[in-house]
This record gives structure tokens, C-alpha cells and sequence, in this order.
């Protein structure tokens, strides 16, 4: 999708500070963190939210999953926690229409939201 913003910066054209990237994912820093610790994954295929997930891109979402441990590792919150947040639809808070999960942490959390 050439305007989202998400694939600009899967393709370069837009910079991120990266934290994990292979075949299928990349995870970077948020520019506007609510902790520690914000980091947004996203597969490297355009999905726009979770109800698109299908058999041919779900190899994705998968790997998402398996990144997660290591990019916990990376950002030092592997054993503290961390929460994985991945918003859908508007009503979901969802901004940018491109499947994407947050790993935040770095703090104690609390049993809100954020």
C-alpha cells in the first residue's frame, strides 16, 4: 500500500529506529511512547487489522508471535513483563491501518490499559 505508513517505512522511505527485523518482521520504537519501553511490530506484508488475517498472510502474524520473546530480550523486559497491545477498527483505537502490535514496558504497568 503505497500510502500507508507503516509499509514507507518497511520500505526505507520513511526512517525508525529499529529494535528486531527478519523476512517477516520488523519492530521499531515509537515515536510517541506511553512507557519505557514502546516498541511497535509489524508484519512486512501490508495487513490492515487483525480481521484481514487469512491463510495465505497468517505466516505473519505467526512469526510476529516468535519475535516477541526476542525483541522482549532486546529491550530488556523479557523478564520483568511486558503487555502486547494490538488495537483493531476505529472503535479499537486503531490509527494507522496496518496490523501492528505494541510491546510496552519498562515500569510496572498496572491492571489499566496503558
Amino acid at each position: 500500500m503505497e500510502d500507508c505508513l507503516f509499509c514507507k517505512i518497511i520500505a526505507g522511505k520513511i526512517p525508525s529506529k529499529k529494535v528486531f527485523e527478519n523476512e517477516y518482521v520488523l519492530a521499531f520504537e515509537d515515536i510517541e511512547p506511553v512507557a519505557p519501553v514502546h516498541v511497535l511490530i509489524i508484519p512486512k506484508v501490508h495487513i490492515s487489522d487483525t480481521n484481514d488475517i487469512n491463510d495465505e498472510n497468517i505466516i505473519y502474524v505467526s512469526e510476529i508471535y516468535k519475535a516477541v520473546k526476542e525483541i522482549a530480550k532486546i529491550c530488556n523486559v523479557a523478564e520483568d513483563g511486558y503487555r502486547l497491545i494490538c488495537n483493531c477498527g476505529k472503535n479499537g483505537g486503531q490509527t494507522v491501518h496496518h496490523l501492528h502490535f505494541h510491546m510496552l514496558g519498562g515500569r510496572e504497568l498496572g491492571d489499566k490499559i496503558v
